[in-house]
């Protein structure tokens, strides 16, 4: 009943998975998560216990005003929903990262919440431990008559402390004289004894001190793993009801939180007064496709209609249209105040969302797979993407508060888990190496998960005299399997880029909040966590060249009305010549030097070849040698080969190659007739991190399903094979020609208008991969003219001066101009 995880944050040394699958081997029926002051991990401690079979119970350990220790469990969805509040006020009601929840907050909140007095940290138990036995009856019996005596309990803790035990004698008195119930508990803080030192290494860290020092925030002993029924029944053989009462207890407490429940906001418009309006979702939705697609593709072909109208089913039968109406709600605020946006992602494997304009890809005319983006199957609300110019975001996100409720949208949260480089450091000092020691096996270390330290040191050279060392030294080789042992471990709370949550429900009966520390309130959940509790998540992220391409396009406009950057012509010739050229610095996703270089060789001809250059300069195709047969089969320099007829029509694109993630997904049903939800699990699970015998069983279902569709078994294996080589370098399509569009229109804009572009670009800086000067180099180079600073004519960003306007005088910051007439100052 008394437990912490690791997101009881450097105070839990074993993942929920491994308290659960403790609890479950010692044969527990049921098990408490109580973090410190979150319930972030309450959401992955249903689903791992609900897998083990165990029962799970949510609580919390709360910090009072005081600074005393409180554990609270919730008794059923209402305990949890006051749960959530009380947690909620203690964190936005105090410092950031300073929560500590008032005595009235407790009150009001109490329904169907059950009450532990806590560890020696608690008010009652710390009065006892220092012999002050009048104010802890006095205190006690405060806690009974204000939470209620049926649901307060004296917490008996089997933990060994000196004194433990006169205290928990102590207890059972003080209980017996009010009136309430005692309870034992362990105050777990690790599955196994084996954790105690990663848990002291945590504390250490957490007071900033070396485990040469004594401190009080370290552990005392080795007794506060989880231990075993009959061990908790002999050790409270003196007073056996305290441990019938966890399982009473257990017992009482219903299911707190409901996973998988849709809490998706529904949509409503508004009228001309502001009111809300119901309306019918599908409906609207079908209407909004329909007139988006007669305005994107003018004439309706079969094959067209039939492909929206399979969208729409799925949408329809996943309950997703509200979802598609507030993504399409948002954009439209966005457009109506001039705030440019485009869609990425998988999202533009959508005609739907296509029709709608969240996204700017066709994915009708190139073929893109639905269900890499949402399947019947899989049940899972579809991942919207929307990309906002970089510092109009906050209006966008402002809006959504507003019209959506603030007490309803919320921020994501992230956890920063330990990897090797950071894992590395922390223990070193912990144990007291010297700093130089640290900094030499921490700079060699690459960027890898803690727990794969070892293999690091196997397989880099530069990391051989290290390994060499720890064989010799053993103060040096428990380093790196402690700083290992950190692995996964979260070591603090931050918050999502771009996400945010939106609940048809207030937010803090579903999450609690916490603030950010750009002062929005966030989720303690992650944005895995809020999907499974069925929150609404949409991710509104920001882009600095789209605010450079909004700033270009209305400075063109100046003195090209006509000029409209969504309709910019395919297949420009003189872009493609720069393209082939690799005469891009300025151009988005095509600047690099890896891209520059790339595009002379690839020699791009369409859309099509900037959508490869998007996928293949990426550290996947690039590590599996992807790019250079790639490049030859482009260019007829080897022949283009398939390892079975089925693939030709799905790699054809691509020269035989699997390059894109949805590839897979096609390749799984026509090769093995895999359904929509099974093609997309094995792109999943082949995209993934994955042992060999995960692969190994992936392969199998593969195989067998080929075979009775058809193929040959020797042709099934060397396809799967095959596919097998080159998935975990797979990128999204959808996302690359999403990226490939304002790639190519932003080379068309650097070709056609370089000093409006490149006004804009200074303007918006930073962004890509150069500096400012690099790009004033390059505006002189195609011969736009620079001008220096003016006090009379310069204004606050960079700006296109023409003919007479470009005069002698100086600018503010300098203004680009733009052929032979323009200047920039």
């Amino acid at each position: 009943m008394h437990v912490h995880s690791p997101f009881s944050f450097l105070d839990g040394a074993a993942s929920i998975e491994e308290l659960v699958q403790q609890a479950a081997a010692l044969g527990m029926p049921a098990l408490a998560l109580t973090d410190h002051d979150n319930l972030s991990g309450a959401v992955r401690f249903v689903q791992a216990a609900e897998e083990a079979g165990i029962k799970p119970v949510i609580g919390a350990e709360l910090t009072l005003e005081g600074g005393h220790h409180l554990t609270v469990l919730a008794a059923s969805p209402a305990g949890y929903a006051g749960l959530s509040r009380i947690l909620t006020e203690a964190h936005l009601g105090n410092e950031r990262g300073q929560p500590r929840t008032s005595w009235d907050s407790l009150v009001r909140h109490r329904e169907d919440l059950l009450f532990l007095s806590g560890c020696a940290k608690g008010e009652i138990p710390g009065l006892l431990y220092r012999r002050r036995w009048d104010e802890a009856e006095r205190v006690a019996r405060r806690y009974a008559e204000a939470l209620g005596r049926e649901r307060f309990f004296l917490e008996l803790q089997a933990t060994e402390l000196p004194g433990q035990h006169a205290v928990n004698r102590a207890l059972v008195e003080l209980a017996e004289r009010l009136g309430v119930h005692t309870v034992a508990t362990g105050n777990v803080h690790y599955a196994v004894r084996e954790q105690h030192p990663v848990h002291d290494v945590l504390r250490c860290i957490a007071a900033g001190v070396t485990v040469n020092d004594p401190h009080p925030a370290r552990p005392f002993n080795d007794q506060l793993h989880m231990i075993p029924p009959e061990e908790m029944a002999r050790r409270f053989a003196w007073h056996p009801q305290a441990v019938a009462n966890a399982a009473a207890i257990a017992e009482q407490c219903r299911p707190a939180l409901v996973l998988g429940k849709s809490r998706h906001p529904r949509f409503t418009l508004r009228d001309e007064h502001g009111r809300e309006k119901p309306v019918d979702a599908n409906a609207l939705l079908e209407r909004l496709a329909w007139d988006g697609a007669r305005r994107r593709y003018g004439k309706i072909s079969h094959a067209l209609r039939r492909r929206i109208e399979e969208e729409l089913a799925i949408i329809r039968q996943l309950d997703m249209a509200d979802y598609f109406l507030v993504a399409w709600d948002v954009v439209q605020y966005a457009k109506q105040r001039g705030i440019r946006s485009s869609g990425r992602g998988s999202a533009a494997d959508s005609v739907v969302a296509y029709c709608l304009g969240l996204t700017n890809v066709d994915a009708f005319k190139r073929g893109l797979s639905f269900e890499r983006f949402m399947s019947v199957e899989r049940g899972e609300p579809p991942d919207i993407d929307i990309d906002f110019e970089a510092h109009r975001r906050d209006e966008v996100a402002a809006y959504v508060f507003e019209r959506y409720g603030k007490d309803r949208v919320a921020g994501v949260a992230t956890y920063h888990t330990y990897h090797a480089k950071g894992a590395i450091r922390e223990v070193g000092k912990v144990l007291g190496l010297p700093a130089e020691d640290i900094d030499f096996v921490a700079k060699r270390m690459p960027h890898v998960p803690a727990d794969a330290i070892g293999r690091a040191l196997r397989h880099y050279p530069e990391l051989r005299p290290v390994a060499e060392e720890l064989a010799r030294d053993p103060l040096r080789r428990r380093w790196l399997e402690l700083a290992s042992a950190l692995a996964g471990l979260p070591r603090h709370l931050g918050t999502h880029s771009s996400g945010l949550v939106i609940s048809a429900e207030p937010l803090t009966d579903v999450t609690p909040l916490q603030m950010s520390a750009k002062g929005v309130p966030i989720s303690q959940f992650d944005k895995d966590d809020v999907e499974a509790l069925g929150l609404m998540k949409l991710d509104l992220l920001f882009l600095r060249m789209l605010a450079a391409v909004n700033t270009s396009t209305e400075a063109v406009r100046r003195r090209d009305p006509a000029f409209d950057y969504d309709q910019i012509p395919d297949g420009d010739a003189r872009t493609y010549r720069r393209l082939r050229r690799g005469d891009t610095i300025g151009a988005f996703q095509l600047e690099s030097p890896a891209q520059r270089a790339l595009h002379p060789r690839l020699r791009p001809r369409d859309f099509e070849d900037i959508v490869a250059s998007v996928a293949l300069i990426r550290p996947g195709p690039i590590k599996g040698d992807m790019v250079e047969p790639f490049i030859a089969r482009r260019n007829r320099l080897e022949p283009v080969t398939y390892v079975h007829p089925k693939l030709e029509p799905i790699l054809k694109k691509t020269y035989g190659i699997v390059l894109f993630q949805e590839q897979i997904i096609e390749i799984a049903r026509a090769v093995a007739g895999f359904t929509p939800g099974e093609a997309d699990r094995l792109r999943r699970a082949m995209s993934s991190f994955r042992s060999q015998a995960e692969m190994d069983r992936i392969g199998q279902q593969f195989i067998a399903k080929a075979i009775a569709n058809g193929v040959e078994p020797d042709a099934a294996r060397t396809i799967f094979g095959y596919i097998a080589g080159y998935a975990g370098y797979g990128f999204c399509e959808a996302h690359a020609a999403s990226f490939a569009d304002i790639a190519y229109k932003t080379t068309y804009l650097l070709e056609h208008y370089p000093a409006e572009f490149y006004a804009a670009l200074l303007s918006h800086q930073p962004m890509g991969y150069y500096p400012a000067n690099t790009l004033l180099w390059e505006a002189r180079r195609r011969g736009v003219g620079v001008r220096g600073v003016c006090v009379n004519r310069s204004r606050a960003e960079f700006a296109v001066e023409y003919g007479d306007d470009a005069g002698d005088e100086a600018g503010n910051e300098d203004r680009a101009g733009g052929g032979d007439e323009a200047e920039a100052r």
